[in-house]
């Protein structure tokens, strides 16, 4: 029940109201602090998002900082190495037109993931029928008390619009068990390359996508794992990525020195 305004002369049960409860969003949050924002052209709408600019009371970046970006970071990295001739595998951000035709123009080849994000094209490749295609190849894996079975199926696309030059779709199929808690999981991955049928092996073409899952899954088993990175307490501000940064270093140091067992050689440097 709220107070009645100055000057209010209607009866009480006129002035009863239902309390709003607390604000839901960051929207709701501004405009509880000050209704009459509501009218400024930073604050129309309803989510502070799409407000023009940061306000003081609102949450939002800090004027004059630029949000990291993943995909503008794809570039510069590859602009002093010589790509000609070379294959480059990347995940599911980087199976962009932009990326693909940078990657081409250099002379490289391709195998980029493809899924949801381009929802057309990923619905007509995962409705092949992939059944009725050949396996070309298949591996079985034990690491991490987990066993893993994978499949790779590989078969020629005639145009794909979204991407240069797109000559292959690859299936990969994983299977897993995980001995310890007994859990089965199965995985469909989609893949895109711009390599020939025929031009490699379907063994050569597993070994660059695990690669790549490899180099992806690696650092993230260790740091959670020996590091036990999600029970960190440091929440605030820099100090995670601070932080992520000098497990990296450590495990890159031990991995310098010979060390393919980054729990041991921890234990080793603590006790030396």
């Amino acid at each position: 029940m709220f107070p009645a305004p100055a000057g209010w002369s209607g009866p009480a049960s006129c002035r009863r109201q239902r309390s709003p409860g607390p604000p839901r969003t960051a929207g709701d949050r501004c405009r509880r602090q000050s209704p009459a924002r509501l009218a400024h052209p930073r604050h129309r709408g309803d989510h502070p998002a799409r407000r023009d600019g940061p306000h003081r009371s609102c949450p939002g970046p800090a004027p004059g900082r630029r949000q990291s970006n993943e995909i503008r970071a794809f570039r510069p990295p590859l602009d002093s190495v010589d790509l000609t001739s070379t294959v480059i595998t990347a995940d599911a951000l980087h199976t962009q037109h932009a990326h693909g035709t940078y990657l081409r123009e250099r002379g490289a080849h391709y195998i980029a993931q493809d899924d949801a994000n381009h929802p057309g094209p990923f619905d007509r490749v995962r409705r092949l029928p992939w059944r009725e295609i050949t396996l070309d190849h298949r591996d079985r894996t034990r690491a991490h008390h987990r066993l893993e079975i994978r499949r790779l199926k590989t078969t020629a696309f005639a145009h794909l619009h979204y991407y240069p030059d797109a000559r292959q779709v690859l299936q990969v199929v994983r299977r897993g068990k995980d001995f310890t808690s007994g859990k089965l999981t199965i995985e469909r991955v989609y893949l895109i390359t711009n390599l020939p049928p025929g031009a490699v092996t379907g063994a050569q073409l597993a070994d660059w996508i695990r690669g790549r899952w490899k180099i992806g899954n690696l650092p993230h088993h260790v740091r959670d794992r020996t590091f036990r990175e999600e029970d960190s307490k440091i929440h605030a501000g820099q100090l995670p990525r601070i932080m992520a940064g000098l497990r990296n270093l450590a495990i890159g140091v031990h991995r310098q020195d010979g060390h393919t067992n980054i729990a041991a050689a921890l234990r080793h440097t603590a006790h030396d």
